[in-house]
């Protein structure tokens, strides 16, 4: 089944919406192959009542049937297709529980990095670590609408709204996952494009939903290594603490030592 996922990530394969996550084609072969069982299966149904209609319409001299149920000849019409349908039934169940497990609880240990993301009315606020790579530390980088990850790192992601429910979603990562005021939800994503995209909120939470929306930045290496380095607040207290120890008269006594 993995051979069928990995479908979603050839080149040739265009996408309606980008596969830009470690698990995004996951959920797309999910998604198509229920579209594929549920299709097949409204096609035969299709065509037989079709055949039905065709075979046994009214024609000169032909009396109707009064069919009960009862005869085996024709409970197998109803039996037979029913099992089939379980056992597509159960492939599915299959195939969504380990996709299910897969994104939603088996959490990666020992990620790359950590961001907090808090939904409010109506706008993100992502924390971020410093280079640090923990939260709530002094280096930790807050910013708003506007989040900024490394490719091809796996980040630990909590998420918190501070009112109403919102529902962060990032499109191209196949990541829509509730915000609840009170809890701290904990999930993962590993990106593996570079590039600017979509976030927003896919929940009714007022007025101004409309206008929750996001971007979250996935660069490469150096790049991501020269926004912390310039928007950590640690070295912006060190630097001004450098200056001001430069800035400061000499104690007095001193000046001529």
């Amino acid at each position: 089944m993995n051979s069928f996922f990995e479908f979603f990530r050839f080149e040739g394969f265009d996408p309606l919406i980008e596969v830009a996550s470690s698990y995004a084609a996951d959920i797309d072969g999910l998604i198509w192959l229920v579209l594929l069982v549920v299709g097949f299966w409204f096609l035969v149904a299709e065509g037989v009542f079709f055949w039905f209609i065709l075979k046994f319409r009214a024609q000169p001299g032909r009396r109707a049937d009064y069919i009960d149920g009862k005869n085996k000849k024709h409970k197998r019409w109803i039996t037979v297709p029913h099992l089939l349908v379980l056992g597509f039934d159960v492939l599915i169940i299959v195939v969504s529980f380990n996709v299910w497990y897969k994104i939603k609880m088996d959490l990666p240990e020992n990620p790359d990095c950590h961001v907090r993301v808090i939904g409010q009315q109506w706008a993100w606020t992502f924390q971020h670590a410093g280079a640090d790579c923990e939260l709530d530390t002094a280096d930790d980088i807050f910013t708003v609408d506007e989040l900024h990850v490394e490719n091809n790192k796996v980040y630990h992601f909590e998420l918190q709204a501070t009112d109403v429910l919102h529902s962060f979603s990032v499109p191209v990562w196949r990541i829509k996952q509730d915000a609840i005021p009170g809890r701290s939800i904990t999930g993962w994503f590993q990106p593996t494009e570079i590039g600017e995209f979509d976030v927003q909120c896919a929940e009714i939470c007022g007025f101004g939903h409309s206008v929750m929306a996001a971007q979250v930045m996935v660069e490469d290496a150096e790049t991501h290594a020269a926004w912390v380095a310039e928007n950590t607040p640690v070295t912006e207290v060190a630097e001004a603490a450098v200056e001001g120890s430069a800035a400061a008269p000499a104690p007095a006594g001193m000046e001529d030592r």
